[in-house]
Parts: structure tokens; C-alpha cells; sequence
């Protein structure tokens, strides 16, 4: 069984920074490209950032340059370092493969407020 389990979210002004975590308990980091998706209130889920399949690092538009995906192979992790955080980056984070599996973690909550 593959578990995803994303850690990291929080309140924060906008222009701050948070780092969102993501743990699997499964093998699926061995075998496919990982990813960051977001859904907000009342939009549908949207990839945020990703690897490709030698490794490198995509990003929406949106996002580029403030954000920064990481990972860790060894141990079955990913990471998302999100800075100058904005209002619209408010939504809910999850990790998944790219193309997604049809079974979501629970996510972690980003609100960008003052």
C-alpha cells in the first residue's frame, strides 16, 4: 500500500515562507516522478511543481521562482520551499505522481493572510 502523507502547511503573512513535506510510505518515489498540486477554494487542483524523468524541475507560471521542489530518494521524501508567498497561493498542498494517482493524501493547508 502507498500512503502520502504532506506535512508543513500553516498561516502565514504574505511574504513569508514555508517548506511543505511529503512522506510515502510506498515505493511509488522509485518509480515515477513526483509532484506538488494545489486546489483552492473553488478551482480545480493544478500542479504547482514537479519533477520530469532525468530529474529536473518544473514549475507553473505562477510560482516560478518563489517556489523550489526538492526530494530525497533515499528516504521516500519531497519537499516544496515556497517563499514571497502571496494571498492567491491560499489552497490546499498534495503530493502524487505526475501524471497523479487516483488515491490523494490528505493534503496541508497553506493560508497566505495578513
Amino acid at each position: 500500500q502507498v500512503q502520502l502523507v504532506e506535512s508543513g502547511g500553516g498561516l502565514v503573512q504574505p511574504g513569508g515562507s514555508l517548506r511543505l513535506s511529503c512522506a510515502n510510505s510506498g515505493s511509488v518515489f522509485r518509480i515515477y516522478p513526483m509532484g506538488w498540486y494545489r486546489q483552492a477554494p473553488g478551482k480545480q487542483r493544478e500542479w504547482v511543481a514537479r519533477f520530469n524523468n532525468v530529474g529536473n524541475m518544473l514549475y507553473t507560471d505562477s510560482v516560478r521562482g518563489r517556489f523550489t521542489i526538492s526530494r530525497d530518494n533515499a528516504n521516500n521524501m519531497i519537499y516544496l520551499q515556497m517563499n514571497s508567498l502571496k494571498p492567491e497561493d491560499t489552497a490546499r498542498y498534495y503530493c502524487n505522481t505526475n501524471p497523479p494517482t487516483g488515491t490523494w493524501g490528505q493534503g496541508t493547508q497553506v493560508t497566505v493572510s495578513s
